[in-house]
């Protein structure tokens, strides 16, 4: 277990012995910020090698350098798992990003749809968010959050072994899980035996505040990969949503179980 109180996400390798030269930005967070000397321990990750203890070397203003000393956590990679959803406002957007992150996407897809309110995004300034998520809760795997994609055109070439999990609000209320479909996949000749939905590549699809269009429904409702599922009783935001489904997924068929 490492000693350090910091923990920052880097891009160079990491191993023992390795030196790490620091950006400006991250030297002043170290040296100006946390106010770190020589000799204080450091947390280092770069979604590749694991976690690694690390000790400051060299300070100045405008950079300098950690020295690797201790693998203090092995890399542990999330489920198969994409999340798609339509952006938001900024605020709940950011939400999004960073509870995916946090719960174990490995891979983030925003989508532009017919009712999609944002016809941009910043995707930088979201994987900046999945980055300091992965920091904040002790990942070691940053989740890629790809440029904004039109749904339609990412359907097109969409892969014939992964799976869409669907949250159909016109399902509010009805019972329509993620088990309960179980029965749907052998239907579709996607599993034979036993009565519970097999891992491998899945994708959750979140719609926008102002719901699919009919056009969107009736092409998801033709992919023999979409299963449809309902979140429940009630119709929730789309941030909500996107929580409520992941951890759905998570504890049926992820690393929750």
């Amino acid at each position: 277990m490492s000693d350090a109180k910091v923990r920052l996400y880097v891009e160079q390798p990491l191993g023992r012995g390795q030196p790490v030269p620091l950006t400006q930005d991250q030297a002043h967070y170290l040296f100006g910020v946390m106010r770190l000397a020589r000799g204080a321990a450091v947390s280092l990750f770069n979604g590749r090698d694991g976690e690694w203890r690390a000790e400051v070397a060299d300070t100045g203003k405008r950079g300098g350098t950690l020295l690797c000393t201790d693998q203090t956590a092995p890399l542990r990679l999330p489920p198969d798992l994409w999340l798609l959803f339509a952006p938001i406002k900024k605020a709940r957007t950011d939400f999004i990003v960073e509870k995916a992150a946090e719960m174990g996407a490995a891979r983030i897809l925003p989508v532009q749809t017919r009712f999609t309110n944002s016809e941009r995004i910043r995707q930088d300034r979201l994987q900046a968010h999945a980055v300091e998520a992965a920091e904040q809760c002790g990942g070691t795997f940053v989740p890629e959050v790809a440029d904004l994609t039109n749904l339609e055109r990412l359907l097109a070439d969409w892969p014939a072994d992964r799976r869409i999990m669907w949250c159909d609000e016109s399902l509010v209320g009805a019972r329509a899980g993620l088990l309960e479909a179980a029965g749907g996949f052998e239907a579709r000749g996607f599993e034979e035996g036993p009565k519970r939905p097999s891992p491998g590549p899945w994708a959750i699809l979140i719609g926008p505040e102002g719901g699919f269009s009919e056009k969107e429904q009736a092409r998801l409702r033709r992919m023999e990969q979409v299963v449809p599922v309902s979140l429940g009783p009630r119709i929730l935001r789309a941030d909500t949503a996107a929580v409520a489904a992941l951890t759905l997924w998570q504890s049926v068929l992820g690393d929750w179980r």
